[in-house]
Parts: C-alpha cells; sequence; structure tokens
C-alpha cells in the first residue's frame, strides 16, 4: 500500500479504495477483517498502514485503482447495499464484481437519474461536503399548477425542519391544470430535500429526476445503464467540488 499513517481501521479500508466507509464498517462487524493476525470488530480501531497486516476476507488489504461510475437510476430502486425489506437495490445494476464501490450521495426509492458511485473516499466527500456548494441539477413535475408566488419561495429559499434552504435556481418548464414542471438547481444535499422543498410551498412531488451533479451530465445514458466516468469527466469533477474549505476525512 502506497497509503501511510495510521487511521482508523474503517477509515483505513475506505481510504484503499477497497471498499466504502459503511461497507468496511459492515466487514468489520461481521467479523471478515483481522489485524496482525487477530479479527477485529470495532471499526474504531486504529492501524498503522505501515506496520500492521491488515487481512480482509483472508486477502491482505491492497489498495485499489480509483474508479468513478455514472448510473443512470430507474425508479423502484434503493440506493443501499443491502435492504432489509428485501427490496431491489441499485447494486443490481452495477457491473458484476464492483460491490466495493460506494454511492456518492443517494436517491430515494421514487427517484431516477444521475448516480455515482466510486471508491475514492475524498471525491466522495468534496462532493457531497456542504462546503463545495456543487451544483445538482433535477426535473421535477410537481402537483397543480405552481403559483408565481410558490416559485419565488423555491429560489429565494425556504424553511424546513432543519433549516433555512440555501437560494436555488428554479425554472419552470411547462405547466397544465394538473401539474407544474420544473428545473431546479441546488447546491445542498439535504435527505429529500427537494420533496420537503416542494412540499413547503404547497405541492406535492410526482416525479423527480436528476439530470446533472457539477460538470457532468446524464445525457442519453440509457435508463438501468452503468458506465466508467473518463479519466477527464473525473478530473473535471475533482475541479468543480475543490473548495478551499474542504479537508479530505
Amino acid at each position: 500500500m502506497t497509503t501511510s499513517g495510521k487511521k482508523t481501521l474503517d477509515r483505513a479500508l475506505s481510504r484503499a479504495g477497497v471498499c466504502s466507509r459503511q461497507q468496511a464498517q459492515q466487514a468489520i462487524a461481521q467479523g471478515r477483517v483481522q489485524v496482525n493476525g487477530r479479527t477485529v470488530r470495532d471499526p474504531e480501531t486504529w492501524v498503522d498502514l505501515v506496520r500492521d497486516k491488515v487481512l480482509i476476507d483472508g486477502a491482505p488489504m491492497r489498495a485499489r485503482a480509483k474508479e468513478v461510475w455514472a448510473l443512470h437510476k430507474p425508479v423502484g430502486y434503493v440506493t443501499t447495499a443491502a435492504d432489509e425489506r428485501g427490496r431491489t437495490t441499485v447494486y443490481a445494476l452495477l457491473p458484476e464484481g464492483h460491490t466495493w464501490l460506494g454511492p456518492v450521495g443517494r436517491l430515494d426509492q421514487d427517484s431516477s437519474g444521475l448516480l455515482l458511485f466510486t471508491n475514492d473516499s475524498d471525491l466522495a466527500h468534496a462532493i457531497t461536503a456542504p462546503a463545495s456548494k456543487l451544483a445538482k441539477v433535477y426535473e421535477v413535475r410537481c402537483k397543480g399548477r405552481l403559483r408565481d408566488e410558490a416559485v419565488a419561495a423555491l429560489r429565494a429559499g425556504v424553511r424546513l425542519t432543519d433549516g433555512m434552504t440555501l437560494p436555488a435556481t428554479v425554472e419552470v418548464l411547462d405547466h397544465d391544470g394538473r401539474s407544474t414542471l420544473l428545473r431546479m438547481v441546488i447546491t445542498e444535499g439535504r435527505n429529500r430535500q427537494i420533496r420537503r422543498m416542494v412540499h413547503a410551498v404547497g405541492s406535492r412531488v410526482h416525479t423527480l429526476h436528476r439530470v446533472r451533479i457539477g460538470p457532468l451530465e446524464l445525457g442519453e445514458q440509457p435508463e438501468g445503464g452503468c458506465r466508467q466516468l473518463s479519466a477527464a469527466e473525473v478530473l473535471a469533477l475533482r475541479a468543480a467540488a475543490r473548495t478551499t474549505d474542504f479537508r479530505p476525512t
């Protein structure tokens, strides 16, 4: 391994690109990780990446090449590696043998669109960190015809249970008597944020589709399709997510 220094065991596995931090915690809890010949079940155990011998599933921990993949998530899939309720997860759509990739943020079961996966924990954190203010673009169909005041409120910021949202870019693409189609650009990543914002102005989301993260467009990628990003695309994501406030974990 080229990584040096001391880290907690879950961070060590994540930073090496072996799996996401959540997957590392699960593997450790399941007794699949050994340090110097002893099974360790505490993810907060400190390890020295130079001196300690770490095994996962009986094989030495080795740094993987960093990869980033883009999935066109369909409605009906949950963003998790395993679901206690037996629902189909997004991992069913990844190439075989790529369960070591972790999702970058989430799309809920009823949402579709661009979802990233990577084993680069620094990049994942940079994309999702509030300090990056990386733009995420959604096409949102809402119930009924939104009034001008409701659209203005979305643009200015609305109060949610966890505080005011930042101003958003909101464009009305289409409307009829039954629904309104919006293009919304937000720079936060709160849980179910778009749905909560629309509810706060008196409407409800019918469909939610993410079309862009930073400079990366979903484009014509087919529903359910997954592809590895090019080196140029990864560099563009890194550049867009870089801020003076960001510090890797």
